[in-house]
């Protein structure tokens, strides 16, 4: 079975997100000198902080952008200004849903091969949003929204499936959050770098790309090849 992430692997995601964080950088700009107040590090400090409490995706983004707001201008900023951080949170949330050059002709043949899955983090609604206006939702049967993307979190995915993490491949951008987890628990990953990755999920772990069980694409037209030398090496090992 293959597995798929959402944002940044199956359409562009983060580019919204950094949209986001300029349009919050020029309001608290009328309150504070940006060069001196490391702003945006603040503010991923906050969303940090908050993951446990309201999760990833862009609600949860916009909430800390209020508190980072009202932290940093010592209480200063105005409703005026905080309904402007609402608004560019209601507008990232509203963002078109845009593929990755390639990636649906990509899945589509991969998934005539093998099963595969969507298995994405974040906000419910959002998440169901963005699938449904996708165009892919006729290529995954079975679809995963969940919290957190770790080894308990697949491992009960994959139990649920009866299938074996040596013979489940995880395919996204995230060497931390996507494909990591999935070889800790036996499995496999096919890593698809995009330009831009969140900072919460930039550091990996141990991981490198040079993992055995790991291998890295430019492209989404790459991705079927690297799938069937994966599929290759499980048989050849069994």
């Amino acid at each position: 079975m293959v597995g798929f992430d959402g944002d940044d692997t199956l359409w562009r995601s983060e580019d919204y997100y950094r949209a986001a964080e300029k349009q919050y950088e020029e309001i608290i700009g009328r309150y504070i000198d940006l060069h001196d107040a490391g702003t945006l590090r603040h503010l991923l400090e906050v969303e940090r902080r908050n993951l446990k409490v309201f999760g990833y995706g862009v609600k949860g983004m916009t909430l800390s952008m209020i508190e980072a707001a009202i932290e940093l201008t010592d209480g200063r900023v105005t409703a005026r200004d905080l309904q402007q951080v609402v608004e560019i949170g209601r507008a990232t949330l509203q963002h078109p849903v845009e593929l990755i050059d390639g990636i649906r002709e990509a899945v589509s043949e991969i998934a005539a091969e093998l099963p595969v899955v969507l298995v994405t983090k974040g906000d419910l609604f959002h998440r169901e949003a963005k699938i449904a206006s996708s165009g892919l939702v006729d290529l995954f049967p079975r679809i995963e929204i969940v919290s957190e993307k770790d080894p308990p979190t697949y491992a009960r995915v994959l139990a649920e499936f009866g299938i074996d993490a040596a013979q489940f491949v995880m395919v996204g951008n995230s060497l931390r959050s996507d494909i990591e987890p999935v070889v800790r628990l036996g499995g496999w990953g096919v890593h698809i770098p995009y330009p831009i990755t969140y900072g919460r999920t930039r550091t990996n772990m141990a991981l490198a790309e040079a993992h055995p069980r790991v291998r890295s694409v430019d492209t989404a037209t790459q991705l079927p090849q690297a799938v069937r030398e994966i599929v290759t090496a499980v048989r050849n090992a069994g």
